[in-house]
């Protein structure tokens, strides 16, 4: 009523002006006010982590002992920082779904080394370094399953993807390679794992010029199911290819195989293994069964920690059978509320394949097993 009846009045152009900007000056300020308070608000609420971190390192360089009391954050750690951050994650996580949690842990892991590296302001626990042990085969075989088996252990840090240095990125050099790796204590050994390393020729040359003392594992696999499984793998991305018998034999009537066709030419071991043994003793490869991982993965996984020299950790009480999948999931760790699987794609229901097609693969195969058997001193049953 008021700003009505002033507005009625007739005063001087000079004196409305005026009355004009202090209204709107008073909105203004009382806007900014505002959006001032609800942004405190909020930062008190959910304090942000990088101005905690700031503060610290401020109050720290003007040796304020008493104000770094008074914040919590300041209070502990920069290990225990990062740990508190890893099990918030975790947190999150307990709502994706369970087939791809593992990864996005992985990932989540990665995010946290990069951060601290980053943050010249924290501490660096451990190293980047160029890895002691890598798994390089075979495809199909259960490569994956042991990565995910022997990671749980704690003096073990892997990377999770396939960095492919020795067969596809070679020219990018080792400090590109040694920078993909998690950082890692002394105490612990470094690990990645790329199935095709066994089958490239290269690989053995390279990886014994980074270092000969590097220790190889080599997840091994009835070669015809191997095969079948590899094939399986394949149609279902390219829905289109050739039948299994058509790619597998030149001629079938015959019994030619296709030694051509990667997926038969990958369960020839002995053709890889005896390039492998110009570069590597055969006491630093140790060979994984992978029809026993499945049987008895705290077995397999026991001689995989003697042979790396580490404290057998992973036993029985880690694994479960898994009907459904048909394979062995590790138990739920107590910071996670379901138990851990490897994904979709593996354990998969093979394509079916005519019995007398198997069986003139095992004929096939059966000398290049024998050969193994004896190079290796196992005999791994297939035939």
């Amino acid at each position: 009523m008021a700003y009505r009846f002033l507005s009625s009045r007739i005063v001087p152009s000079s004196n409305r002006l005026s009355r004009r900007f202090i209204f709107i000056f008073t909105i203004s300020l009382s806007f900014m006010y505002l959006c001032y308070s609800i942004l405190f608000c909020s930062g008190t609420i959910m304090p942000n982590q990088r101005l905690e971190e700031h503060r610290c390192v401020r109050l720290k360089n003007a040796g304020s002992k008493k104000l770094l009391q008074k914040s919590h954050y300041c209070t502990i750690s920069a290990k225990a920082r990062v740990i508190t951050d890893e099990t918030r994650a975790v947190g999150l996580l307990n709502l994706t779904g369970n087939q791809s949690k593992h990864s996005v842990l992985q990932k989540t892991q990665d995010v946290l080394d990069h951060k601290q590296s980053n943050n010249s302001n924290s501490p660096k626990y451990g190293n980047k370094k160029l890895p002691n042990a890598l798994i390089v085969g075979v495809k199909k075989g259960g490569t994956r399953a042991v990565l995910e088996f022997i990671r749980i252990h704690p003096d073990v840090r892997a990377l999770g993807t396939e960095p492919h240095f020795f067969d596809r990125n070679y020219d990018k050099g080792l400090d590109w390679y040694r920078g993909l790796m998690p950082r890692t204590l002394d105490s612990q050994i470094t690990m990645e794992k790329t199935p095709s390393y066994f089958v490239t020729r290269e690989a053995p040359r390279r990886i014994s010029n980074m270092s000969r003392e590097t220790k190889l594992i080599v997840v091994v696999r009835n070669p015809v199911t191997r095969a079948i499984s590899d094939y399986t793998q394949t149609l279902s991305k390219k829905p289109d290819i050739p039948s299994f018998e058509e790619l597998a034999f030149k001629n079938r009537s015959q019994g030619i195989v296709d030694t051509s066709w990667n997926a038969i030419r990958i369960g020839m071991y002995i053709l890889h293994l005896e390039n492998w043994l110009q570069y590597f003793r055969l006491s630093q490869i140790h060979f994984v069964s992978g029809e026993r991982l499945i049987t008895d993965p705290a077995g397999e996984l026991g001689r995989v920690q003697d042979f790396l020299g580490l404290k057998r950790i992973i036993t029985d009480k880690h694994f479960y059978f898994n009907r459904t999948k048909g394979f062995p999931c590790l138990k739920k760790p107590e910071s996670s509320s379901q138990p851990r699987c490897l994904g979709k794609s593996k354990g998969r229901t093979h394509v079916q394949i005519d019995q007398e097609v198997i069986e003139q693969l095992r004929e096939f195969y059966r000398p290049f097993n024998v050969k193994f058997y004896e190079m290796v001193g196992h005999d791994f049953r297939w035939d």
